[in-house]
């Protein structure tokens, strides 16, 4: 099995976002899976202009020769592919929107039903990966995950495929915490990415149990935003 990651933080393997999709892809090589993971921060990749050249002039092939060439051809590959990214207001990265919009040739221009009877296009390959999505996010609670959920279920939808995982984070940023009080709570959650990656070699799928785990917060939200201000305020007073 191959599974591709693409991670779209601006951050790239200093990110949350890393540390979440490192220990996934270390559990799924436990089960003998072949992984590697691309920072689309070190990619070439320029944003789709809308000219359907890739449909219409030059079928399957965009205009633009950057980056985006191996890495559809990465995608392509894949038994499994994850998108991975911090969450930027409900959604992905800019990074990863031009990533996303860029699979444009994947498809064909010709519309399609599908079993629920909605539309969509055809695709150019009859290889199709399954979708696993990685992300995290500052804010205390996992619910602002929501409108990002939704997003990639629409687009599984219209790329033939299933989502069949969906990884969240909230209070993210403590996978990068030095606080030693926080260490083993942190290292319990990336035996759980572990647990995860391993779990979606053998079964496809996460259990109930490795699913309950990965949701429990590292703090009480409440205690959690008290020390984010905290922190807010110490930043601020730098500038006095």
């Amino acid at each position: 099995m191959k599974i591709i990651a693409f991670n779209g933080s601006p951050k790239g393997k200093k990110s949350s976002t890393s540390i979440m999709v490192e220990n996934f892809l270390k559990g799924a090589e436990s089960k003998k899976a072949i992984t590697e993971q691309f920072f689309l921060k070190d990619k070439k990749i320029h944003h789709c202009i809308g000219c359907f050249h890739c449909w219409f002039k030059t079928p399957g092939k965009c205009i633009f020769k950057d980056d985006m060439d191996e890495l559809i051809e990465k995608f392509i590959s894949a038994d499994i592919v994850i998108f991975a990214t911090p969450l930027y207001v409900d959604n992905v990265t800019g990074l990863m929107k031009n990533f996303m919009d860029r699979q444009l040739p994947m498809a064909e221009p010709y519309f399609e039903k599908d079993e629920k009877n909605n539309t969509r296009h055809p695709l150019r390959s009859k290889k199709i990966a399954s979708f696993v999505i990685i992300s995290n996010c500052g804010f205390p609670e996992e619910n602002n995950f929501e409108v990002l959920s939704h997003i990639f279920q629409r687009v599984a939808r219209n790329g033939h495929t299933k989502v069949i995982a969906e990884i969240y984070k909230s209070q993210g940023p403590l996978l990068n915490t030095p606080d030693p009080n926080l260490k083993p709570i942190i290292n319990e959650y990336k035996k759980n990415l572990q647990i995860a990656g391993a779990e979606i070699v053998e079964n496809q799928t996460l259990s109930e149990n490795t699913k309950k785990s990965l949701k429990k917060p590292f703090l009480d939200p409440d205690l959690y935003t008290q020390l984010v201000h905290e922190h807010f305020d110490k930043e601020l007073r730098k500038k006095e």
